[in-house]
C-alpha cells in the first residue's frame, strides 16, 4: 500500500485526504460524518502536524482528534495571545506538548477560513 502522506492535512493519500489536487481549500466532508466535539484538545491548542501546517481542533474537516497523537503530532494547549496570526516560516510555532521537535510555519487554510 502507497504511504504518502498529504502534505496540506497529513492524512495518507486516498485513505482519508479530502484535499483537490490544484491546492485550493479542501472540501468538505460529507454531513453523514458530521465533526465531533473535541475532549483532549482545548479550541485554542494549535495543533502541529508532520508537515507543518498548523491546525486548531474541530476547525477544519481533515483532521480528527483521534489521529493527533504523538510522535506524529505535537501541540501548543496555551498558545501565546497572537501566535497563530503571527505564525509563518519566519515566525514559526514550536510544540510544547506531544513531539516538542514539530514546529509550524504555515496555517490550514481551512483552519484559517473557519476564523473568519
Amino acid at each position: 500500500m502507497d504511504e504518502r502522506r498529504c502534505e496540506r492535512c497529513d492524512f495518507l493519500i486516498g485513505m482519508g485526504c479530502a484535499c483537490p489536487p490544484d491546492g485550493s481549500v479542501p472540501r468538505a466532508r460529507p454531513a453523514a460524518s458530521p465533526q465531533q466535539e473535541w475532549e483532549r484538545f482545548r479550541a485554542d491548542t494549535i495543533l502541529i502536524s508532520s508537515t507543518q501546517y498548523a491546525h486548531l481542533p474541530g476547525a477544519c474537516t481533515h483532521v480528527v482528534e483521534e489521529l493527533v497523537t504523538a510522535p506524529r503530532w505535537g501541540w501548543i494547549p496555551a498558545p501565546p495571545t497572537g501566535l497563530w496570526d503571527r505564525l509563518s516560516s519566519s515566525y514559526p510555532a514550536t510544540a510544547t506538548e506531544g513531539n516538542t521537535a514539530r514546529q509550524a510555519v504555515r496555517r490550514c487554510e481551512e483552519c484559517q477560513t473557519t476564523l473568519s
